[in-house]
């Protein structure tokens, strides 16, 4: 069906809304593509809503070649399948609770393990119907603290949710690389930059996971990476731990006035001019200790007190140490923790009135048995303070501190904790050589659950010899929608977006931009033929609208083609194509435009598949029975028509163009 522009749902904006923050938060609403419902939630509307079907779409189709079937869970879930595993409680305040009319807890969902799991122990009870992978495309919601990147992060989003059912670890692993490999083909297939990066299981559980991450200067996410390879997000790089030093030589600790030192630099230069040292090398911010408090909120609602030593030339960072006391929540002690606790001096806080090093520690017994340490504030430092460094720190006693106090000699901790800033050039744990920072997007996270769900749930089968066995499970998850907000921050420029072809909400737009009934009647001639050929066009046909606001909405509206039928009709019998990605401008006859957006199309579509044939070219050379499959024995996969746009490529394709915009000399 032809869509015009003047019936169409579609009404821009010439102004960006007041509170966008990002590129495609500002221009996906400008383009009428959605509109803010509430803080974190969005109206899909139909420019939106047929973009993001077409990524669900790709999604689908590789998740289907891949073995997986698809189910459909409902949003709204009971809780006790969520009480029974502990995350009713560890997502804190970001889950949303609700209750029935009689009383019964129910939330909307954050994620879906649990049902997953009970889906399966409802239906499968023996090894032989392992393994199986089943997934869905939902919508989740989570009660974001900061919804302010539009849909990048909401409160309510799509996401493609799957997961793998196994009798043993064996099984686990080859399903986690068939989900990692599979993710591949689907980012590459969008046009998407991605880079895959170590990452924290957080309150997912598991003892491995990966995140998927579109490198974007905008992105929630700090990864690092080294030359040789080694990628992590910020939140899982471990500290090079160093050696232990001899302290031997270090003289006995001392407390030294320091008045006016409100800051590491101010205390630093203090130290320099009154305090030198002894061996002549001046004091930097790495000799001191600063020491963090912080508050802990337990998913059960106990807050616990707990303070963080890190060296004074590196901040905290909150987000890596949210990662470390997850599923505890993190903020900063308020002025009523600092008064419940007097030996906590602010601004001179040191490790002789904490941790295990405080008169007041002493070890309890629950009456569960469990031994818990009370008496004092916990005190975790980073893994770079070992046995035998010294440190410029708080003598807990205002506008006092103390000089060459050594680990291990004059006081110890509770434990280490991985909670200071990464920085650039920081050597990376494999020994690869030094880290590089970069900022990204969070567009796909999978993890080895293990058996933490099964477990908890009860999801058992018959092993070969009779006996129940725990299925051991993996979690695949896929942002959809944050990946639509993630190929608007790829594609866009300071007049709009610009979709690629596979996933824009239409090939061509056609604009009729003139006020004589012929251009009309050529414009309209040439997109019924465009929508005959099966190519998804866009018709403007507003007659009330100048040329020039037109040209503004197209470029804003960000589809691939342009095709302009105006003023050169009439004088030369030419309409122009626009290139949206590349700016190019070309005129071709009239009765001619239909035939060339085609090809150009067909162009774009071989070019996609020559590039998926060489991200498979592996696949393609250990299985050649599939391509011979195809019917000619090339091996060519996309069957390069209109309709092979959004088709799962197979194995190979010989066309010889190349990706962004290369026409392909074929046969059309």
């Amino acid at each position: 069906m032809l869509h015009r522009l003047s019936t169409s749902f579609i009404r821009t904006l010439r102004e960006d809304p007041a509170d966008a923050e990002v590129a495609s938060h500002r221009l996906l609403v400008r383009a009428c593509y959605v509109r803010r419902a509430a803080p974190g939630v969005y109206t899909w509307l139909p420019l939106g809503l047929r973009t993001l079907r077409k990524i669900e779409d790709i999604v689908r189709q590789e998740m289907d070649a891949m073995g997986g079937q698809e189910v459909h869970f409902p949003a709204l879930l009971p809780a006790e399948p969520y009480q029974a595993t502990g995350r009713w409680d560890d997502y804190g305040p970001t889950l949303f609770k609700l209750r029935d009319r009689k009383d019964g807890d129910y939330l909307l969902a954050p994620t879906h393990e649990e049902m997953f799991t009970l889906a399966v122990k409802d239906l499968y009870s023996s090894y032989k119907d392992l393994p199986a992978v089943i997934y869905q495309i939902q919508t989740k919601y989570r009660d974001e603290a900061r919804p302010r990147a539009g849909i990048i992060r909401g409160r309510e989003f799509v996401m493609k949710d799957s997961y793998s059912f196994d009798i043993d670890d064996a099984g686990l692993a080859a399903a986690y690389q068939a989900h990692r490999d599979t993710y591949e083909r689907i980012f590459t297939r969008l046009g998407l930059d991605y880079v895959i990066v170590n990452a924290m299981a957080g309150a997912m559980g598991g003892s491995h996971s990966e995140e998927f991450l579109h490198p974007c200067e905008i992105g929630e996410d700090t990864f690092v990476r080294s030359s040789s390879g080694y990628a992590a997000n910020a939140e899982a790089v471990t500290t090079v731990v160093p050696e232990a030093v001899d302290a031997s030589g270090i003289g006995p600790a001392r407390v030294v006035d320091t008045p006016d030192t409100p800051t590491i630099d101010s205390l630093v230069e203090l130290c320099n001019r009154a305090y030198p040292r002894s061996d002549g090398r001046a004091w930097t911010a790495a000799d001191t200790l600063k020491n963090v408090v912080v508050t802990l909120t337990h998913p059960g609602g106990e807050r616990e007190l707990l303070v963080v030593g890190v060296p004074g030339d590196r901040d905290v960072d909150m987000k890596r140490l949210e990662a470390a006391v997850a599923p505890a929540e993190v903020e900063m002690a308020g002025d009523t923790d600092f008064e419940t606790h007097p030996e906590l001096v602010r601004g001179y806080i040191g490790p002789t009135a904490i941790g295990p090093n405080s008169p007041l520690r002493r070890v309890e017994k629950r009456e569960d048995g469990t031994e818990v340490l009370t008496g004092s504030v916990r005190y975790l430092v980073d893994p770079r303070i070992v046995e035998g460094t010294s440190w410029v720190t708080g003598a807990n006693t205002d506008k006092k501190h103390v000089l060459d106090l050594v680990m291990g000699r004059d006081f110890t901790a509770d434990g280490t904790i991985e909670a200071a800033e990464v920085r650039e050039g920081d050597p990376a744990p494999d020994g690869s050589g030094p880290l590089h920072l970069a900022r990204g997007i969070e567009i796909g996270h999978i993890f080895e659950l293990g058996r933490k769900y099964s477990q908890a749930l009860g999801l058992t089968v018959l092993d070969e010899n009779g006996k129940a066995r725990v299925v051991t499970m993996g979690s695949y998850g896929i942002g959809v929608s944050r990946v639509m907000a993630a190929l608007a921050e790829a594609n866009h420029d300071d007049k709009g977006l610009s979709w690629p072809v596979q996933i824009a909400p239409y090939h061509v737009q056609v604009l009729a931009t003139g006020k004589d009934q012929a251009v009309f009647d050529v414009a309209e001639q040439i997109a019924s033929s465009l929508d005959a050929d099966g190519v998804e066009v866009l018709y403007d046909d507003r007659r009330k609208v100048s040329a020039g606001v037109k040209f503004a909405d197209a470029e804003l509206l960000g589809l691939p083609y342009t095709l302009v039928v105006g003023r050169d009709l009439a004088k030369e019998g030419t309409v122009e194509i626009r290139d949206r990605r590349t700016g190019e401008r070309r005129s071709v006859p009239a009765d001619a435009a239909a035939a060339e957006s085609v090809a150009s199309l067909a162009g774009v579509d071989s070019a996609l598949a020559a590039l998926v044939s060489v991200e498979g070219a592996e696949a393609a050379e250990a299985d050649t029975s599939a391509a011979d499959d195809a019917g000619d024995g090339s091996g060519t996969a996309w069957g390069f028509g209109l309709d092979s746009l959004m088709r799962p490529p197979k194995r190979s394709c010989n066309c010889t163009c190349v990706l962004h915009n290369s026409l392909c000399e074929l046969n059309f």
